[in-house]
């Protein structure tokens, strides 16, 4: 089959985009032609098809007023994108077009092109946030509440909530977007959307995508199960001081703030909600051995005010909370491989993280939030632990029952992370059933036609 992989951005900027990269590879790895459409950037990977790229847009860098004013209004329909894509379509004629993240810097223009109006290629589309039900993205309003009100296709919410960048401009603009976008019928070009997780699928069919949706959750690459695999310590229990470790981009939807502030209060080394912890047994409260520490890898605009609170916390807190900044590859996965516990602790409804799945290939259990599609990484007690999103408190308890297992059921649980990688997260059974899918809407496609 000859695949048209859409996505606006053509360099490893985030996990859709390490969707997009994997998708091509295994695609490739099948026999199967693959070619590419998205943005220009000087970090792109060179590809034959750059030619067909658009302009690069820039909606939220330094770039002067009147220029944001001239990106902004290619942002919800762009000709530029309709006429390099038509161009592009001419050329490599695919069988199937996927679609990943196209908002704003592609836009759904794509789907315009005349080419598809003479000929009936069918269109998948993995949604990697929840564009399609809130102009956010995030499902997450102003104040930073979880929220379902633009479920009813009613996209002025985003605008009374303020839910965009707190900014009542950039919310207008968004809601001006999913109006087009609604009442040009974009969305209905689309044959299948692709959700990550169970959760996801969920969430579209309740937003009005029932019958279009498929729950496929996301997988790993040869590489990186290679990788995970090299950097797996069985013996960590016995052989690495214990840590738990966050990796990931430190902002406040990430959960950063309330999993530092939970280690506090496990640790003793801040009062509880309510009350003091008492110091290690004292009233028969247990608190974090002295040797366990937490590791945060990554950097984002929350990292002054992490190391404002632990340095109010004292010299111990200063100690046992160690700011690791950026890390990338191996030296990223062998944090992984030897951290006790990672730690998901999102505060918006994260679909399927690839930090949990690294976690898990790594043998490395997840303490994770019981939010969006992270609870279907872990399971209690197998996998790892789940607690409420966004409480401290709960969180503590947690991490004080995770540094509390011993080494024959941490070894047990090892054993089902291992699992679970190997019968869910394979990168060639994940290709085999997305071309099965192409198939099949194709044929749908050909019976339509008739």
């Amino acid at each position: 089959m000859k695949i048209l992989l859409v996505n606006k951005y053509f360099y490893r900027k985030g996990g859709a985009e390490t969707y997009f990269f994997a998708l091509a590879e295994g695609l490739k790895s099948l026999g199967h032609e693959v070619a590419f459409f998205s943005m220009q950037h000087s970090n792109n990977e060179p590809s034959y098809w750059s030619k067909y790229f658009v302009s690069e847009k820039d909606y939220v860098g330094k770039i002067s007023a009147f220029q944001q004013a001239k990106e902004a209004a290619t942002l919800i329909y762009s000709l530029e994108s309709k006429r390099k894509f038509e161009a592009l379509l001419e050329e490599f004629q695919p069988d199937v077009i996927h679609m990943n993240n196209v908002h704003r810097q592609l836009t759904l223009s794509i789907l315009d092109a005349p080419y598809l109006k003479k000929h009936r290629v069918p269109v998948v589309y993995t949604a990697h946030d929840y564009i399609l039900l809130c102009p956010a993205y995030t499902m997450v309003d102003g104040n930073g509440k979880v929220c379902d009100d633009c479920l009813d296709r009613r996209f002025i919410h985003a605008v009374k909530k303020t839910c965009v960048k707190g900014s009542k401009a950039k919310s207008g603009l968004a809601f001006l977007e999913a109006e087009f976008l609604k009442y040009h019928h974009s969305y209905d070009k689309i044959d299948s959307i692709i959700a990550p997780s169970e959760f996801m699928k969920k969430k579209l069919d309740e937003g009005g995508y029932a019958g279009r949706t498929v729950a496929m959750q996301n997988f790993l690459t040869t590489s990186q199960m290679d990788m995970a695999h090299k950097v797996t310590n069985t013996d960590k229990f016995n052989t690495v001081d214990p840590y738990f470790l966050f990796f990931g981009r430190l902002s406040k939807e990430k959960g950063i703030l309330t999993l530092v502030n939970a280690f506090l209060q496990a640790t003793g080394l801040r009062p509880l909600s309510g009350g003091a912890v008492p110091r290690s047994g004292a009233e028969g409260v247990r608190v974090i051995p002295g040797n366990w520490t937490l590791h945060i890898v990554g950097d984002g605009p929350e990292r002054a005010t992490i190391e404002n609170l632990v340095k109010q916390a004292g010299p111990e807190a200063e100690q046992r909370i160690k700011l690791l900044g950026y890390k990338t590859g191996e030296d990223l996965q062998r944090e992984v491989g030897n951290a006790r516990c990672s730690v998901l602790c999102s505060e918006w409804r994260e679909n399927m993280p690839y930090s949990g799945l690294e976690s898990l290939a790594a043998q490395t259990p997840v303490i994770g939030a019981n939010i969006g599609g992270i609870p279907e990484l872990v399971v209690e007690g197998e996998t790892g632990f789940r607690f409420e999103s966004g409480n401290p408190s709960d969180l503590a308890t947690v991490l004080r029952q995770a540094a509390q297992v011993d080494a024959a059921r941490y070894q047990a649980m090892q054993r089902e992370c291992g699992r679970y990688v190997e019968e869910r997260c394979r990168q060639d059974g994940y290709i085999h059933a997305l071309v099965r899918m192409y198939g099949g809407i194709a044929k749908a496609s050909e019976i339509k036609v008739r």
